[in-house]
């Protein structure tokens, strides 16, 4: 019995050992891999600063393959582990995603997953014609140019809008505006409008007022003023002459808006064959303003306008240094002075059309 029993005593502590032993290594493995499952989550995961763009239907597949061919994260075996615990493969959402250094894998999976985009600075200027402005903004948002083309051939929603076909370009006043990428060519608008409301406060409004003019009207003339000068220090001015013009019911017979009536905004000179034009805005026939804005007036142009200068100017001509700077006059004598050098320095330059 007493042996027996010694024999049970060195048995259970050699059985007592390998259970620690079993123990230890499971709960290091355990350990090891926990911590390596914290680094998936938590890790530093983005290489190099990166905008991934994902479209309408985007796959998971596409998403790591965007990743790799633009080497954006450092281990990619993380994303796609917290990826699927999070169920992000069933979630793509569209979007424009600003990934950067500093982001851990479950920081880079919960912004995409939730679709918390990244907005953009959308900037149009310089915008003559509605294919120019859709040409601009569709290189930032997910709407195609032809989308926003169409706007401009959407009457009803023009109408609700409260504009015309004809002074509709007058609500997209440019500037830089911020977006997301998956604006549509319709929120884009209601944008716009949102936008032409603010800028239209009480203050504008006033000075449109004490000139006679509404908005639209005021973005009309001032389309005309951005085509004749390109010097900031002569918008105001060249304004002033229009509004004298206006004031004392003379045609405004603005070169700018029979290139528009032309179809031709190219056009280097006017000829009489131009001037004959039965088009509405042809301001050598028809007296007042257009039907609309000939062009989408910058900022600082309808800024000109309601600021304009005052004087007795109610000529103007283009110099004949082609400086692109202008020779103004009070009396028709003295403009067609002007216009006389103008045409010799066109001669002179071989320009006839």
């Amino acid at each position: 019995m007493t042996i027996n029993n010694k024999n049970k005593l060195m048995t259970f502590p050699r059985v007592g050992k390998f259970i620690i032993i079993f123990f230890s290594i499971a709960f290091i493995i355990t350990a090891l891999y926990s911590y390596k499952l914290y680094t998936y989550i938590f890790n530093e995961n983005v290489k190099t600063m990166h905008t991934i763009i994902l479209h309408e239907g985007s796959t998971f597949t596409q998403v790591v393959d965007t990743l790799k061919a633009n080497d954006v994260l450092i281990n990619y075996k993380a994303f796609m582990w917290v990826s699927k615990k999070k169920k992000y493969p069933d979630n793509i959402k569209p979007g424009r995603y600003l990934l950067s250094p500093g982001m851990n894998t479950n920081e880079i999976v919960n912004k995409l997953r939730a679709g918390i985009q990244d907005p953009l600075d959308v900037t149009f200027n310089n915008v003559r014609v509605k294919e120019d402005l859709a040409g601009k903004v569709s290189r930032y948002i997910e709407a195609d140019s032809l989308s926003i083309l169409n706007l401009f051939s959407n009457e009803e929603k023009i109408e609700q809008f409260g504009f015309t076909p004809q002074t509709f370009s007058a609500m997209f006043i440019p500037n830089t505006y911020e977006f997301y990428w998956t604006t549509t060519a319709e929120e884009f608008a209601e944008r716009m409008k949102f936008e032409y409301d603010k800028f239209w406060n009480d203050g504008r409004r006033e000075k449109a007022q004490k000139l006679g003019m509404t908005p639209v009207e005021v973005a009309t003339l001032a389309s005309i003023v951005r085509e004749e000068t390109n010097k900031s220090d002569e918008l105001a001015r060249v304004a002033g002459v229009y509004l004298n013009r206006l004031e004392r019911g003379i045609p405004l017979q603005a070169d700018p808006t029979v290139k528009f009536a032309t179809g031709n905004p190219e056009l280097n000179r006017i000829l009489n064959s131009h001037l004959q034009i039965d088009s509405p805005y042809n301001t050598y026939i028809y007296p007042g303003l257009p039907p609309g804005p000939i062009n989408f007036p910058e900022i600082k142009v309808i800024e000109a306008v309601l600021n304009f200068e005052d004087h007795n100017y109610i000529y103007m001509c283009a110099r004949e240094d082609f400086s692109g700077y202008h020779n103004f006059a009070s009396t028709l004598a003295e403009h067609n002075r002007n216009a006389a050098k103008y045409r010799a320095a066109l001669d002179e330059e071989k320009i006839f059309q």
